[in-house]
């Protein structure tokens, strides 16, 4: 039997339960302290005083020590977009001088530029792709994340991009979430026919990743210039027919009107919203439609408007954070700076945005009964900071403040002592 002892952490820091929290509620993070973590066979089994959790453990359990660092439950990225081949660099070279992203994407750059990578790229080549990032994903925390397609635009390319996300996910410690994002950009063999294209996702490209297993969840860029809010409607429905559970991207860059999308068709997230009206969030809100908050993409785009986190929270809506990982509008795995940009930019508490990337990000992902918080006979992922409070992970800012990783009570990242802070 395997048992993992975590001992002297400086604080314990957590949400509780298995449902979103939202409102007031959000910031609600139970802060303990002069307790330990015991985890047995991949859960947590107890947490208490150290006399009691000595007296719980067996002559064999492992012992953590985690040197006064803070303990809070392992990171979920509940928005990503991981399987990719090429670079953007010179892209975002373009926009530092000053080219717009939509007057790149416009010229056959942006989303294209991956499209055409990617599917140049063999499977071998992205599942190493998904495993380096994977890597970096694990050492900044997260345990757990959703990943879309989105770079293929045809069946096979879709396929190719979901084959290597599993194949990297089977052979790595974060669990890996698949969603299908076929409708991420109208492909250039079909510009300016997106009707047909929307056709042929709903026809051919969500049955059979549906048959195969491959995705979870159906998802659609629902934006002025990309997919209008009926096209995303018949997307989102294909896939609702076929068992995979709706996600969009709504309202990035105008109010499209995906905010009431979600809420009409009952999504479980709509995400970016930096753009989203007041009329949205009232819709978010009687729907229970979790928000999905992406700051990393305003911050790497250079926009001044991030998703108004206050109004969505003090409206009731759940709000989640994630990194978009992607080459063009997000390129970072790190949930810590996700976190920085969230209290200083996006004014959430440091207890919001805790329960933003933990508890609510894994009730978006079906898993809030398993994961999101620490608590006895939940999933042990966890994280030990450097910092002996959770505050430290808001007031140190731009440095790496992991300690450890751990995954179903084992470490699964652990810093070398040397390394820099």
């Amino acid at each position: 039997m395997s048992e993992l002892w975590i001992a002297n952490p400086g604080e314990l820091a957590t949400p509780t339960g298995t449902v979103p929290l939202a409102g007031p509620r959000q910031g609600d993070v139970s802060r303990l302290r002069g307790v330990d973590v015991l985890c047995r066979e991949g859960r947590i089994a107890a947490i208490g005083p150290p006399r009691e959790i000595a007296q719980l453990a067996g002559a064999e359990t492992e012992r953590f020590d985690a040197r006064g660092g803070a303990l809070v439950p392992g990171f979920v990225d509940p928005h990503t977009h991981l399987p990719w081949a090429g670079s953007r660099a010179g892209e975002f070279a373009e926009r530092l001088a000053g080219r717009s992203y939509q007057d790149i994407a416009a010229a056959g750059g942006g989303i294209l530029s991956t499209v055409r990578a990617t599917r140049q790229a063999g499977g071998d080549e992205l599942t190493a792709n998904v495993t380096r990032r994977l890597d970096r994903m694990l050492a900044w925390g997260t345990t757990t994340a959703e990943a879309k397609s989105g770079y293929g635009l045809a069946l096979e390319p879709e396929r190719k991009q979901l084959e290597a996300l599993a194949a990297a996910a089977a052979a790595h410690p974060v669990e890996v979430v698949p969603t299908l994002l076929a409708a991420h950009e109208t492909p250039p063999e079909l510009r300016g026919d997106t009707d047909r294209y929307v056709e042929l996702v709903c026809s051919e490209i969500v049955p059979a990743i549906a048959r195969a297993g491959l995705a979870a969840y159906c998802d659609v860029f629902c934006e002025t210039g990309v997919f209008s809010v009926s096209q995303s409607r018949r997307v989102l429905a294909a896939g609702a027919a076929h068992g995979l559970a709706a996600r969009l991207h709504a309202d990035e860059f105008v109010d499209s009107g995906g905010a009431e999308l979600a809420a009409e068709i009952g999504a479980v997230t709509a995400d970016h919203l930096m753009a989203v009206s007041p009329r949205g969030i009232d819709a978010l809100a009687a729907s229970g439609v979790i928000a999905g908050l992406l700051p990393g993409t305003s911050f790497f785009l250079k926009k001044k408007a991030y998703a108004p986190a206050r109004r969505l929270i003090e409206a009731g809506v759940p709000v989640t954070l994630a990194t978009d990982c992607n080459p063009g509008s997000s390129h970072t795995e790190s949930m810590p700076m996700v976190f920085w940009l969230a209290v200083l930019e996006l004014d959430m508490s440091v207890g919001e945005a805790l329960t933003a990337m933990t508890l609510n990000a894994a009730c978006s992902l079906g898993r809030g009964a398993e994961l999101g918080s620490i608590e006895v006979g939940k999933q042990a992922d966890l994280v030990v900071l450097e910092g002996a409070g959770l505050d430290d992970l808001a007031y140190h800012f731009g440095v790496h403040p992991i300690s450890a990783v751990i995954k179903r009570g084992a470490v699964a990242f652990r810093k070398s002592p040397r390394a820099c802070g």
